[in-house]
């Protein structure tokens, strides 16, 4: 379609459960502009989300069709259009689906999720993490542990996504600390290292004891004072080591890459380092755009 060229040679979209974010690209993958928003999938009627796309970006768009390439929950079966899974073994990214639209000035493309059989589960969003990760570390043998709300351990070699599991850990200590008793003792924005490496190796060695442990916070916070910060440190020790203790045979021998928040990130490999293991951080919101980037350029060539 001729007419006036857009602002951005191509769109990046990441539109998860909660909040979607975008940015127009240059052809090289230049950041040019980005907006966000909390308009995410779990808040979005079907036909909700092209309306709400075009209000975030129309200032972006001429009258030429501008390329939309999106990842996360719009290609859920609850999001814009299904991109059905593709199955691990395999290669982060798969066939963008072409979504169809309304609006003349835009094609949107989905890269779709992963899922894995033996031993289910499922990914969306991450596998374009793990594109970008792999395009600028294309010799990387190993595991990339993602932390977040549902942290994802993934095994990687010879450039392929060979299995991965999730864990609830992120959801997990949210709930905890604003929805359980343990509110009561860990509300406070500091942080002690010490404690919560003291929680690590005990729930790392120890996980069967982790519910007993965890009643112990607060215990602990009724009749000795222990500081919020300091049982809140806790708190997330015991969960994360918990979790160390029930990945062992992925990380176990193996490198290990952390993708995701910085903050996040530092805590992990702290974690990491108490196990006298080092590892290697990734921003994820990079990775996002260096994922992405690579499929707009897979799509044109």
């Amino acid at each position: 379609m001729s007419g006036e060229k857009s602002y951005a040679d191509w769109i990046a979209v990441d539109w998860g459960t909660s909040n979607m974010r975008a940015w127009a690209m240059t052809a090289d993958g230049t950041i040019k502009d980005k907006i966000a928003c909390d308009k995410g999938m779990s808040g979005l009627a079907q036909n909700e989300f092209e309306p709400t796309l075009i209000s975030q970006i129309e200032q972006w768009l001429g009258t030429s069709e501008t390329p939309i390439i999106a990842c996360g929950m719009v290609g859920s079966r609850q999001g814009w259009s299904e991109a059905p899974y593709r199955t691990v073994p395999t290669t982060p990214h798969g066939t963008l689906s072409l979504c169809a639209t309304k609006d003349s000035r835009i094609t949107l493309h989905i890269l779709p999720g992963l899922k894995q059989d033996k031993s289910p589960d499922v990914m969306r969003g991450e596998e374009t993490q793990i594109a970008g990760f792999l395009s600028d570390n294309p010799d990387f043998d190993g595991v990339l542990c993602m932390p977040g709300t549902h942290t994802k351990w993934v095994h990687i070699s010879a450039k392929e996504i060979v299995s991965f599991q999730t864990v609830m850990t992120g959801e997990l200590f949210a709930l905890l600390s604003k929805h359980s008793v343990l509110r009561h003792s860990v509300d406070s924005k500091d942080w002690d290292d010490d404690a919560f490496i003291n929680a690590v190796s005990t729930a790392t060695s120890r996980p069967e004891s982790l519910a007993a442990n965890l009643f112990q916070i607060r215990a602990s916070h009724l009749l000795d004072g222990t500081e919020p910060a300091v049982s809140k440190a806790k708190l997330s020790g015991m969960l994360i080591g918990a979790e160390l203790a029930a990945t062992k045979p992925y990380w176990l021998g193996q490198n290990i890459a952390l993708i995701g928040d910085p903050a996040l990130n530092e805590i992990y490999a702290a974690a990491f380092k108490a196990q006298g293991l080092e590892t290697q951080s990734h921003t994820g919101d990079a990775l996002t755009i260096t994922g992405l980037t690579a499929a707009y350029k897979e799509l044109i060539s």
